[in-house]
C-alpha cells in the first residue's frame, strides 16, 4: 500500500487530534513532519510518532523552508496564522488539509481558493459534520427523495454553557482582534452543513445577537477577578474556573486551558491563578457574541433559520421540512424521526455507527475521524462518497458567515450576490 505522507503544521489540540486518528484508522497515513512553536507540543508528537530531530521544526517557516517533504500538509495553527503557511505549502505543490475557519477574512479566503486552484493542488477545509454518521444519514434521507423539495430548516446549534466560558469567554476565541468572529470560528461549520444538505447555494443573508450575559455588568457583588480569590458565589457559580478546570472532572478541559497532554497539579494552580482560564467569566476581555440568530434564503427559495447559543446544555438539532415530510434530529440520539405525508407514518432511522459524543472530547461526533480517514482516501484516489467538497464551494460556504456578520453590525438584508461582486472588486479576483 503506498502511503500518504504528510506534515503537520501546529501541534495543539486540533492538530494532534487529526493525526492521532490518522495513525489509529488509516493504514496509508504517515506523519513525517511536526512544526510547532511550544516545546512540549512539538516534542509529544515526536515521541508519540518516533520522528527523527530533524524532521521536526520550531516553526512552520522552518518547515517549509525545506524541499517538499510529503505528499500533504494539516494546517491546524491559531485562526488568524493559516493564511501564510497555507499560501506557502501550496506553493510547494502540498495538499492541504485545512482547518477551519480557512481563513480570517474573506479576501484571504478568496486568495487560498486561487492560488489552491491555479497551482492544482487539493485543498480539503476541515468542515467535520459532512464526515459524520448523523449528518450522512439526513444527506442520505434527502437525496433519496423522501422529503420531497426542501421548503425550510431549522437549525440549532447549542454551543454548550461551559464550552463558551471556556472557548469564548476564557479562551483563545474569546476575542475578534485575536481571533475571528464567533459566527465564522464556531459555525461556518453549520452553515456549510446546511449548504450540503440542500445542495445549493444561499442568496439572502440577515443576522441578528450580541454579547448580552458574560459581561461585567452581570458580575455578582464582590467577586474578586479570579475564582480562586474567595469569590462569594464560588460554591454555586456553574462557571467557577475550580470546578471547570478539576482534572478528575473535566480532563479534556483541563489539557485545553493547560496545554499540557499531561497537566500536573502545578500546572493547574498556574492556569488558575495567573491566566485568563482563572478569571471570573464576568470579568474577561471577551466581546464575541453568546447568541446569534441567521436567517438564510437559497436558490430554490428554501428559507432556513439557524440559531447559535451559549444557553444551553451543547448539541446540534436539526428539523427539515420538504413537500414529501419532516424530518426531526439530534446529535446526541442514535435515530432520526421521519414523518411522511402520504403513508402518515413515523419511522425511526437508526444512524449508523452512531457517535453520539459531538463534543471536541467526542471528536465531532465521528466526523475527526471520518475527515482525516477520508482525505487519506481522497488523495489515494480510492474515495467515493460525496462528502468532500473543493475549496471554492469550502469558501462559499465562509463568504456567508462573513455576510451574516455584516449583517449583525449593521442591520441590514444582504444580496450575497451583491456581497460578492463587492468582494471581487475588494481584491480584484475572478473566481
Amino acid at each position: 500500500m503506498k502511503k500518504i505522507k504528510m506534515i503537520l503544521i501546529g501541534a495543539g489540540n486540533r492538530g494532534t487530534t487529526y493525526v492521532r486518528h490518522g495513525a489509529e484508522s488509516c493504514p496509508e497515513f504517515e506523519l513525517v513532519g511536526v512544526a510547532d512553536p511550544d516545546p512540549v507540543r512539538r516534542n509529544y508528537i515526536k515521541d508519540k510518532f518516533s520522528l527523527p530531530d530533524i524532521a521536526c521544526f520550531d516553526s512552520w517557516e522552518k518547515i517549509l523552508d525545506q524541499p517538499r517533504m510529503a505528499d500533504a500538509a494539516i494546517i491546524a495553527t491559531q485562526d488568524k496564522m493559516h493564511v501564510e503557511p497555507a499560501m506557502k505549502a501550496i506553493s510547494l505543490g502540498y495538499h492541504l488539509l485545512l482547518e477551519k475557519p480557512a481563513a480570517p477574512t474573506p479576501e484571504e479566503c478568496m486568495k487560498i481558493a486561487k492560488a489552491a486552484n491555479e497551482k492544482g493542488v487539493e485543498a480539503v477545509v476541515c468542515h467535520v459534520l459532512r464526515f459524520t454518521p448523523f449528518f450522512r444519514t439526513l444527506k442520505q434521507i434527502i437525496d433519496e427523495g423522501r422529503l420531497g423539495r426542501i421548503i425550510n430548516v431549522i437549525h440549532l446549534e447549542g454551543v454548550g454553557h461551559i464550552h463558551q466560558s471556556h472557548s469564548y469567554v476564557r479562551g483563545n476565541w474569546r476575542n475578534e482582534a485575536e481571533s475571528t468572529p464567533m459566527i465564522l470560528a464556531k459555525s461556518c461549520h453549520d452553515i456549510d452543513i446546511i449548504q450540503w444538505l440542500l445542495g445549493e447555494k444561499c442568496t439572502r443573508v440577515q443576522s441578528f445577537g450580541s454579547l448580552s450575559y458574560f459581561k461585567s455588568e452581570n458580575r455578582p457583588e464582590g467577586a474578586p477577578e479570579y475564582c480562586y480569590q474567595g469569590c462569594p458565589e464560588e460554591k454555586q457559580c456553574p462557571y467557577s474556573a475550580l470546578k471547570i478546570y478539576n482534572k478528575e472532572v473535566n480532563p479534556s478541559y483541563v489539557a485545553r486551558a493547560t496545554k499540557k497532554h499531561d497537566a500536573t497539579e502545578e500546572d493547574i494552580r498556574h492556569t488558575l491563578t495567573a491566566t485568563n482560564y482563572g478569571r471570573c467569566v464576568f470579568g474577561c476581555d471577551n466581546d464575541v457574541v453568546d447568541h446569534q440568530v441567521v436567517n438564510l434564503e437559497y436558490q430554490s427559495g428554501a428559507t432556513v433559520s439557524f440559531t447559535m447559543s451559549a444557553f444551553n446544555e451543547g448539541g446540534r438539532r436539526i428539523h427539515i421540512m420538504g413537500t414529501k415530510g419532516e424530518l426531526r434530529a439530534a446529535m446526541s440520539d442514535e435515530a432520526v424521526t421521519l414523518f411522511e405525508f402520504e403513508t402518515g407514518k413515523t419511522t425511526m432511522i437508526k444512524v449508523a455507527d452512531a457517535v453520539l459524543d459531538e463534543e471536541i472530547t467526542g471528536g465531532h461526533g465521528g466526523g475527526d475521524r471520518g475527515i482525516i480517514r477520508t482525505f487519506c482516501s481522497y488523495l489515494s484516489g480510492t474515495y467515493s462518497g460525496n462528502s468532500v467538497t473543493d475549496i471554492s464551494t469550502s469558501m462559499e460556504n465562509h463568504y456567508v458567515t462573513f455576510a451574516a456578520e455584516e449583517s449583525r453590525r449593521e442591520g441590514s438584508v444582504i444580496s450575497m450576490e451583491d456581497y460578492m461582486s463587492r468582494l471581487k472588486k475588494t481584491v480584484n479576483i475572478n473566481i
